[in-house]
């Protein structure tokens, strides 16, 4: 093995490392939040627009899918982002993810 080679392996085993520690730093934030476990609704979304659903709980992330407003919603949990807004996970048949908690309201009539 050259030294070129030599330097590739260790960026390498470092982006792995940094990429290691990054994943089990979120784990407490999340496991961290509130449970719900509730029926709500999607809400204060424009009739023309849908509301994001996110892999992670952050704008920046991956959409996993979208609802429109008024849209039945069940909220597993939420958590509490410090200088930011809240995130909540949802789930709707398949689609399942975070979204921005100001886009939710609670249904206390379960008939849908």
């Amino acid at each position: 093995m050259n030294k070129s080679q030599e330097k590739v392996l260790v960026a390498t085993l470092c982006g792995l490392v940094v990429t290691a520690a990054a994943g089990f730093a979120v784990q407490p934030a999340i496991a961290a939040g509130y449970h719900v476990d509730q029926l709500a609704r999607v809400s204060n979304v424009a009739r023309w627009d849908t509301l994001n659903v996110r892999k992670w709980p952050a704008s920046y992330s991956q959409k996993v899918g979208e609802f429109r407003s008024g849209t039945p919603v069940w909220v597993e949990r939420c958590i509490e982002v410090a200088g930011g807004a809240d995130w909540c996970l949802v789930e709707r048949q398949d689609t399942r993810g975070w979204v921005n908690s100001r886009f939710l309201t609670p249904m206390e009539d379960w008939d849908i």
